[in-house]
């Protein structure tokens, strides 16, 4: 069973000046339990509200241990997997066994530090004796039934391994990403997306039928448009907010970074209002149900955006930047966010930073520390090298993970 972690938030804060003055209100996980997840068997980890850094070998467990926190937001985790896949399966370090979790049962739960007070959150998998998948989800020993109580207490934000070519792969995974960004300003975002991708597959359905009926299809395309236009004005609105702060590097060592969100739709709603965008998004759908119904996709949505990124002090697409350079782009897109999260919730979201320091340089990884310092965000960070993460002295809590084992460590 893995060791639990208790002593690290005891030497913390036993250290701190007693004259401070009253902490600024953080979002932080002070408990993080993982049952039956991935790797897991078992496993505890007791925080304090600092940056928190796992490092051990390839395969130790580190990234399950942020997948495993990625599930406490709405959604399927930063893989982006079925909750079937994530039940325990044994381990590198042991023999496969595929009823190593039972059922395939799993769950994940944490104590939460957050402005408005403390608050417990648990999520997971439950399975029928027919081997049908539920999530439950609960707040302080509630259960709830909609993710979005999840996305009104807790917001994150990941950056993993694979988004390291967010830049040079198709616009499909940086809508993802700037929705994943938009929910946590607005939780029903996420609500708004599910409906409007339901409703567009429901009148692709329709089309490839010879009956449907016109009603049908009407009331379809009126709810794709409606969902459709306020999902182009979130993204919109969320990509002028980060521009205003962008303008500036997070320092002399990151780039400058322009931005913009392309489509169109956005770019009807550059020269119309809503209401008007929204009746021109209907009549278009009820005129390319031909064309639609022999694609067998829908050629006109907010599904068809994209974001624009460019280096700005070079003048350079990010897809031409290298590979440091676009890691940095990317650093600098997700810390703004936090930024404005925090002056717009009252707190910066908490971190997933998957091999974060991998591409950077000593002088950029000195400023991303600090950003993340400033910020006051409990950002979660792997790595296989420990040195890596020297800078941040006592800032930082350690943990060495290795075989499915969390261990506190010296900084």
């Amino acid at each position: 069973m893995p060791a639990v972690a208790v002593s690290a938030t005891k030497t913390w804060e036993a250290s701190q000046p007693q004259s401070e003055a009253a902490p600024i209100p953080r979002l932080a996980l002070s408990r993080l339990t993982v049952t039956n997840f991935r790797c897991y068997t078992w496993a505890r980890i007791e925080i304090d509200a600092r940056p928190v850094v796992l490092t051990g070998p390839n395969g130790a467990g580190k990234t399950n241990l942020l997948e495993a926190i990625s599930f406490l937001a709405p959604g399927r985790g930063l893989r982006r997997v079925q909750l079937a896949e994530v039940a325990r399966r044994g381990s590198v370090h042991e023999p496969y066994n595929a009823n190593a979790a039972g059922d395939g049962s799993w769950a994940v739960a944490a104590s939460l530090q957050a402005p408005l007070g403390e608050t417990d959150i648990a999520t997971g998998r439950s399975c029928d004796g027919e081997g049908r998948d539920r999530r439950t989800m609960r707040v302080d020993g509630a259960e709830v039934r909609n993710q979005a109580a999840l996305a009104e207490r807790v917001w994150l934000v990941w950056l993993t391994p694979q988004m390291d070519r967010l830049f040079l792969d198709g616009p499909s995974a940086r809508r993802r990403f700037l929705d994943r960004l938009v929910y946590a300003f607005d939780p029903a975002h996420a609500g708004r997306v599910s409906a409007y991708e339901q409703a567009m597959r429901e009148r692709a359905r329709l089309l490839a039928r010879d009956d449907a009926e016109e009603a049908w299809l009407t009331a379809l395309e009126t709810q794709m448009a409606e969902r459709g236009v306020a999902i182009a004005v979130a993204r919109r609105s969320m990509i002028a907010e980060l521009a205003e702060i962008l303008d500036k590097p997070l320092s002399a060592s990151f780039p400058m970074v322009d931005l913009m969100v392309t489509g169109t739709v956005e770019n009807w709603l550059m020269e119309n209002p809503a209401l008007a965008v929204e009746d021109r998004i209907r009549s278009a759908l009820a005129a390319s149900r031909r064309s639609d119904a022999e694609a067998g996709s829908t050629t006109l949505g907010p599904h068809r955006s994209d974001i624009l990124v460019r280096d700005g002090g070079k003048n350079i697409e990010a897809a031409h930047c290298s590979t440091g350079e676009q890691k940095a782009l990317l650093l600098s897109l997700i810390l703004a966010h936090a930024q404005r999260v925090a002056s717009h919730r009252g707190a910066a979201p908490i971190l997933l930073l998957d091999e974060v320091v991998a591409h950077l340089d000593e002088v950029r990884r000195g400023a991303l520390f600090e950003a993340i310092c400033q910020l006051q965000a409990q950002a979660w960070m792997t790595g296989t090298d420990r040195d890596l993460f020297a800078a941040l002295g006592d800032r930082a809590q350690r943990f060495a993970v290795a075989a499915a084992q969390v261990l506190p460590v010296a900084p």
